[in-house]
């Protein structure tokens, strides 16, 4: 196996093994853990679940959850059984590719899917192999949501992290099929225009759309000093396991 490296979350209670080079999850994964409404006793997927990092950032929050991940790169499935290990969630990682399901996912049905595909669908991949696997799109963005609704049990929720750009591509594949969608814009700054997106959606919903106040990251108007200058909601999910509340447009 390449080189590993511990990195901490939320505030120093997990600790996850990831890569030392090439991709690394962060604050992405992070906040899609802080937005799935899971409540104990029920069932999350993952899907391209990584080193899952969202995974166990979910399962640290909500305790008394059933997790799954899904990942197709070997070594990346492997760090994250042993991150299962030693976080003691017992999470099932099921080794494979989301557009040829495996025939035990196919059979089961969740509560929860929770997704971060890869944002980029053109461009130079990385030089890195992994890294350029989990950043870039060679799996449409439309069937990453087509298999988390498959996966769903009726009124499930889906939940998305993206690129803001790919708002547009969330919603016509999630049209006719869910609803209830919220959206949460994710900006780095006041001001800034969102750079991500987080997207809720229950399956066979019809509640409108809603589009909540951003998510704003940094409190200054510009970074000008290595000093973490959080917001204080983004320091309350970021280092406290706080949920975002995308039914009530609020953090907490």
């Amino acid at each position: 196996m390449s080189a590993t490296r511990d990195d901490a979350f939320l505030g120093g209670r997990l600790t996850l093994r990831q890569p030392a080079r090439g991709y690394r999850a962060g604050a992405d994964a992070v906040m899609l853990a802080a937005a799935c409404p899971a409540q104990p006793g029920q069932r999350v997927l993952e899907l391209g679940c990584g080193a899952g990092v969202a995974l166990f950032c979910l399962g640290a929050r909500v305790r008394g959850l059933s997790l799954t991940g899904l990942e197709r790169q070997p070594a990346l499935a492997d760090l994250a059984r042993h991150n299962a290990a030693a976080t003691g969630t017992g999470a099932r990682i099921i080794s494979g590719d989301l557009s040829a399901m495996p025939p035990e996912l196919r059979a089961e049905s969740f509560d929860h899917v929770i997704a971060n595909p890869p944002f980029f669908a053109a461009g130079t991949p990385a030089p890195d192999a992994a890294r350029a696997a989990a950043r870039h799109e060679d799996t449409p963005l439309a069937d990453w949501i087509d298999a988390g609704l498959r996966r769903l049990a009726p009124s499930g929720t889906l939940t998305l992290i993206h690129r803001a750009e790919a708002l547009g591509r969330i919603l016509g594949a999630l049209e006719g099929r869910a609803g209830g969608i919220a959206v949460l814009p994710v900006t780095s700054r006041y001001g800034h225009p969102a750079g991500r997106v987080i997207v809720a959606a229950r399956k066979g919903a019809r509640s409108p759309l809603r589009l909540l106040s951003p998510f704003i990251l940094h409190e200054k108007p510009a970074h000008d000093r290595d000093a973490e200058d959080l917001t204080p909601a983004a320091q309350a999910v970021l280092r406290h396991a706080a949920a975002i509340n995308l039914e009530l447009s609020r953090f907490g």
